[in-house]
């Protein structure tokens, strides 16, 4: 695979790139998975650097995208020639669960070595999970992952028991006229 190199950019220097990309909203957890190791590999092996990774859950879209109302969005920062666009692209038109896909280029003559990354294993195994959107949490059929510290304890040393409350009783307005 020849790399392209534009005339443009400097020696020793990249392409800062952007690109959204949205999943079929029924795809789960391993077919996000394997799709971003897929982006991943292809960055990688043109010579690429993951700067950002960050799965933006399911949403509604604003119309109707290859007979779906809902996807999984994917956002990508990353380092590059014009040839890795032009292969991560191509790789994303040929899986069936990418149904729509955008690329910008955020800034040029970027050097590599001054840009950091900060995708991780932790945070590109974390981009694969998806939370429910706010139809399912409404409807009930799905619920947020609980956390440790969620559990409720017995230990309700701040709340009083009702039985204990004393609430005030309002007197009705006619027994107050009769006092006067």
């Amino acid at each position: 695979m020849a790399q392209h190199v534009s005339m443009r950019i400097e020696p020793g220097t990249k392409r800062e790139y952007e690109t959204i990309f949205i999943l079929r909203p029924d795809t789960n957890q391993e077919g996000i998975q394997s799709v971003n190791t897929r982006i991943r590999s292809v960055i990688d092996g043109m010579g690429g650097r993951l700067l950002k990774l960050d799965n933006w859950g399911k949403r509604k879209l604003a119309y109707e995208v290859k007979k779906q109302l809902k996807g999984i969005y994917l956002y990508w920062q990353y380092l590059g020639s014009s040839g890795t666009v032009e292969e991560v692209e191509r790789n994303l038109r040929m899986l069936d669960s990418v149904i729509r896909y955008y690329t910008v280029v955020i800034d040029e003559n970027i050097d590599p070595n001054a840009r950091p990354t900060a995708v991780d294993e932790e945070t590109f195994n974390k981009a694969a999970a998806t939370v429910p959107d706010e139809e399912e949490l409404v409807t009930g059929a799905a619920q947020l992952p609980r956390f440790d510290d969620d559990v409720p304890d017995d230990d309700d040393e701040f709340l009083p028991a009702l039985e204990d409350v004393e609430l005030p009783v309002k007197k009705p307005a006619a027994a107050l006229k009769g006092e006067e």
